[in-house]
């Protein structure tokens, strides 16, 4: 075996023992210059089933026998150095498994990759990228909860095109995407997976290596570019992270060194049958340092502001997705991974460690208890949880043609009552809207003008509801047509002169100007762990149709909220909990967002007279389809 320095040694202890979250620095491709003042590239890899590792490209005639790397300990990590290389040089591992067959990989820890079919990883210089965010990073450190969140989810190949139908690059999304997103008042951009990934139809949720960013967009510092641009305009950014399964490529992670290396050896652990994919080992100690690792890289090296984790369900139960026969359970008698649980605990308390004011969010289905409490409670210690029961209560219910709604009243009613079980995110997804689910707008009932005012109160309504915001692209505007990763969204519907034009642009105001109002007002966001910030003022007791409730501040200040979700206007009487003059804030039915009220900042005076448990009410008139806001007048 080759020789260790003292650092080296301890740091590789380290890492087969416990969690180690910056191995990055480490291993993969790092450009070298020896004392001697010979340069080139030193290649380090953990692969503890491998007889042998060499390293092998165009540079080399792709000829193992000539770049072989050493072994450096005895649980398995390798090490070489090749004279003469340079950024940009394209490589892959070839490993002896044994039994002797060879496999040509990519490095796990690779920082780039090269398109197919090569899918070679290459060796990346040190970034020259000088950041301009240092004010923003700085005050990351000092988020909290009582904040607003309102998330703009994006496909980056399908927001925007080229004419000849080319993707944009990350650069020229620099110059793009952040700017749109301020005009329209959203304060995070999430990003669907850019990790490299193997297929398009995926979107990017087949990641093959996690620390490159795919190709498909340019150079990394592109990148960059564009979550600087973000922070600059006072925008978080999150990427979706799947690290519960990974593709079964042959050039990716899957039986890496010709045995089970970062998947689970036990065959009934090993594989999601759902997806045809590999399950991380979330017990072995060194996948659980590459996991920890590549979120750091991430969070750190390119200044991401939090993470989604994808299917957190999938980690957390043995049985997720599979038959009775499928699996077993844990030394408990039960069907937690207790593995997963234990990792995604360390995880969490990683990340609030090393990159503090971060966001990690889960997708989780199985109604696992306390994902969003600290580890130290029993939780998982995430920040925030997608309510995805609430996403598809909403869809089933402003699907309904008027008539039906009042049979379903207790979607949006009962929703109420568990909204402050977690820290929730109420997510607008790309999920609602593939495999047949139409797009927003068309899932509202009725002609044109009544699908925009539906789509206009179901914001209304969403934006004032307990949580924090999540949207998908295209929605703000009315998109017709279903996602189609293969092409961008329907901008055209913006730059039609025409009614249906002039339709589209007044809701994408009405949006933009909602999205403004949430983060004026704290009573919608400020409060919001504690279930004492709402409070149902009418839950459909005089009309089923039309729900009222108000949103309540640490201070008391409230923001008073009406929906009517008929197609019928309605002379409607609302409880005022104080004696004052109340203004109209927002109107989802003002004629410039596409409605029929002409009035804005209405002054709402009220009638002293006891409706409703309240000593005074307000005579309001509910145009159809139509969401108000309300606070009083402090200078009354």
């Amino acid at each position: 075996m080759a020789k260790l320095s003292k650092r080296d040694q301890a740091l590789l202890d380290r890492f087969h023992d416990d969690i180690q979250p910056r191995m990055y620095d480490y291993f993969g491709a790092k450009l070298t210059r020896k004392r001697t003042g010979e340069e080139g590239v030193t290649f380090r890899i953990w692969a503890p089933n491998a007889e042998a590792v060499a390293v092998v490209g165009d540079f080399n005639s792709w000829d193992p026998k000539r770049d072989r790397l050493h072994r450096v300990d005895d649980a398995g990590v390798w090490e070489g150095f090749v004279p003469g290389l340079t950024a940009g040089t394209g490589y892959k591992y070839c490993f002896t498994a044994p039994g002797g067959n060879t496999l040509l990989k990519m490095d796990p820890y690779g920082t780039r990759t090269s398109a197919p079919p090569q899918n070679d990883s290459v060796v990346e210089a040190p970034s020259a990228y000088v950041w301009q965010d240092a004010a923003w990073m700085e005050a990351r450190q000092n988020f909290g909860h009582g904040r607003p969140i309102n998330i703009y989810q994006v496909h980056l190949g399908s927001w925007r095109r080229h004419e000849d139908g080319s993707l944009y690059t990350y650069q020229e999304l620099a110059d793009t995407l952040p700017d749109y997103l301020a005009r329209m008042g959203y304060n995070h951009l999430e990003l669907m997976p850019i990790m490299e990934y193997s297929y398009d139809g995926a979107w990017g949720y087949r990641t093959t290596n996690y620390f490159s960013p795919t190709f498909r967009y340019g150079e990394p510092d592109g990148l960059r570019a564009l979550i600087d641009r973000c922070h600059q305009l006072g925008i978080g950014v999150l990427m979706d992270w799947n690290i519960a399964h990974f593709p079964k490529e042959g050039y990716g992670l899957m039986d890496l060194d010709g045995g089970s290396c970062y998947e689970y050896s036990d065959p009934l652990k090993r594989e999601h049958p759902q997806w045809d994919t590999r399950v991380f080992d979330y017990g072995r100690e060194e996948v659980r340092s590459f996991l920890a690792s590549n979120a750091l890289y991430w969070l750190c090296e390119y200044h991401l502001d939090g993470l989604r984790l994808n299917n957190v369900s999938s980690m957390v139960y043995l049985d997720y997705g599979r038959e009775s026969w499928e699996w077993t359970p844990n030394v408990r008698g039960g069907r937690e991974n207790l593995e997963a649980i234990d990792f995604l605990r360390r995880l969490n308390e990683i990340v609030a460690e090393e990159a503090p004011g971060a966001l990690m969010i889960a997708e989780e289905f199985g109604q696992f208890d306390k994902v969003t409490m600290p580890a130290k409670v029993g939780g998982l210690g995430f920040t925030h949880k997608w309510n995805v029961s609430w996403t598809g209560d909403m869809m089933a219910y402003f699907s309904l043609a008027p008539e039906y709604r009042a049979y379903s009243l207790d979607k949006l009613i009962f929703s109420a009552s568990s909204a402050f079980v977690e820290d929730y995110i109420l997510p607008l997804t790309h999920e609602e809207f593939v495999y047949g689910k139409r797009s927003l707008l068309e899932k509202f009932p009725g002609l044109e003008r009544e699908k925009l005012a539906g789509l206009r109160s179901f914001f209304g309504f969403m934006m004032a509801f307990p949580g924090k915001k999540m949207s998908f692209m295209g929605c703000e505007f009315g998109q017709t047509s279903q996602w189609d990763y293969h092409s961008q969204l329907e901008w055209e519907l913006l730059e039609d002169d025409a009614h249906e034009g002039a339709a589209h642009r007044a809701t994408q105001a009405c949006i933009a100007d909602l999205n403004r109002v949430y983060a004026k007002n704290c009573p919608l966001w400020e409060d919001e762990s504690n279930p004492q910030s709402f409070y149902w003022i009418d839950p459909g007791r005089t009309d089923p149709d039309i729900v009222s409730f108000a949103r309540m501040d640490e201070e008391g200040d409230e923001v008073l909220v009406v929906c009517n979700f008929s197609n019928q206007p309605v002379r409607y009487r609302l409880g005022l909990p104080e004696e004052m003059t109340y203004t109209v804030i927002f109107d989802t039915d003002l004629e410039r967002y596409g409605g029929s009220q002409t009035e804005e900042n209405r002054k709402i005076p009220p009638v002293l007279r006891e409706y409703g448990g309240f000593d005074q009410y307000a005579e309001l008139d509910l145009a159809p389809y139509s969401v108000q806001y309300l606070r009083y007048d402090v200078q009354e």
